[in-house]
């Protein structure tokens, strides 16, 4: 009769097979990803799975901190690692030391997917580019101070700009501090505002080479800075994050150099021609108001201002005969109309009336007597005459009958 396992007997049993075996210990697995889980605590849990069937795998935070890109559901990757025995589930699973893309490279992942994320956010955009300033009172530089970059960048400022102040703030441009440092850089000349344009880049390289400038606190650093920048990275062909995050990109760092250092001479001769220019402007407009006032001079209110007056004094008199014709004219206008108005009044006036043997009479209130019904016998009238006044006292009243 066989012995009697207890299931953890048994568990271990089967896991010492699997550590034992050499082709588990270390094995390559090609598959693709599902159900990816990066735990808080940093490690990384998932499915490896083909058409013909799946496997859990496990990568542990000292692990997946190294990864370069981010794994997502659907990604074809090659898994290297040990499988083994998870004891308290009883399943074997993979436990993974290393994760790279099936296909594309592993930094050509993490470069697309960065760049996505960063460009998702705004960082990459046009609106947000500053202009550069036509004469920096200085320059500051964030590369290696031994490479070639920075000869080429002082080569073509000293000829351009002698006497342009360059201020080199040295870092590592590769490797596992170059991230930092070029951070740093970055922000301590924002912090000093002692230039006008910093210059970060380094000479060509691979993309492993150039991949600092590829980092995303590096990327963050560019964007966030208030003083313009231009990257001068690699060559023509070599794109980084780093270029569509700055202001202006240079393909190298010479020709950053020639972004940013004006050209003294040329400078010069573009002042010496805004000189000309003006001179030749002034001298123009002088020219002119010169003739305005030779013009102004000619003209006969100088030369000869007697004939002024005597134009004046003709059209003077001219309007003093017209004013006296129409004065004239309204003074008979008037006249003719009075005239016709005392005629009209003449034969109104009651003492013309009088003057052809008839008078007035009224009481001593002052009312006129037009019929005998008005008076009594003894009162008072007074009677008007064309010339004089009678107070007489009534006798007798006689009233017509016949009206």
């Amino acid at each position: 009769m066989s012995s009697i396992y207890t299931v953890s007997d048994l568990t271990k049993y089967i896991k010492g097979l699997f550590d034992r075996d050499t082709k588990l210990v270390s094995v390559s697995i090609r598959g693709e990803l599902s159900n990816f889980k990066c735990h808080y605590s940093g490690h990384c849990y998932f499915t490896l799975k083909d058409a013909g069937s799946q496997i859990k795998g496990v990568m542990f935070k000292s692990r997946a901190q190294f990864l370069k890109f981010e794994p997502r559901d659907g990604l074809k990757v090659i898994a290297f690692g040990q499988v083994t025995v998870f004891e308290r589930d009883g399943q074997y699973q993979l436990y993974a030391d290393q994760l790279i893309p099936d296909g594309l490279g592993e930094l050509s992942i993490a470069f697309n997917q960065l760049k996505e994320k960063l460009a998702t956010e705004g960082l990459f955009d046009e609106s947000r580019k500053r202009p550069l300033k036509l004469l920096p009172r200085a320059i500051g530089i964030v590369t290696s101070p031994t490479g070639a970059a920075l000869r080429d960048i002082i080569t073509v400022a000293k000829r351009r700009h002698p006497g342009m102040p360059l201020i080199l703030y040295p870092v590592q441009v590769q490797g596992l501090e170059a991230p930092g440092q070029i951070v740093q850089a970055i922000r301590a000349f924002n912090t000093l505002d002692n230039v006008d344009v910093i210059i970060a880049g380094r000479g060509g390289g691979s993309i492993e080479e150039l991949w600092a400038f590829n980092d995303e606190n590096v990327v963050r650093a560019i964007a966030e800075s208030s003083i313009p920048i231009v990257s001068a990275v690699g060559h023509q062909t070599d794109y980084t994050l780093a270029d569509f995050a700055a202001d202006r990109r240079a393909a190298t760092p010479s020709q950053a150099a020639e972004l940013v250092v004006p050209d003294v001479y040329e400078l010069k001769r573009y002042i010496k021609s805004l000189q000309t220019m003006l001179e030749n402007n002034i001298r123009a407009f002088i020219k002119e108001q010169r003739q305005v006032i030779r013009q102004l001079r000619d003209n006969k209110v100088f030369v000869q201002p007697e004939k002024l007056f005597v134009d004046k004094k003709q059209l003077t008199d001219l309007y003093v005969e017209r004013l006296g014709q129409a004065m004239q004219k309204i003074i008979l206008s008037k006249q003719h109309a009075l005239k016709i108005h005392t005629e009209k009044l003449s034969v109104l006036n009651p003492l013309d009336v009088l003057a052809r043997g008839y008078c007035l009479a009224r009481t001593p209130e002052g009312q006129v007597v037009t019929k005998a019904s008005q008076v009594t016998p003894g009162q008072q009238l007074e009677i008007i005459l064309r010339q004089g006044r009678l107070d007489i006292e009534v006798v007798r009243v006689r009233e017509d009958k016949n009206g």
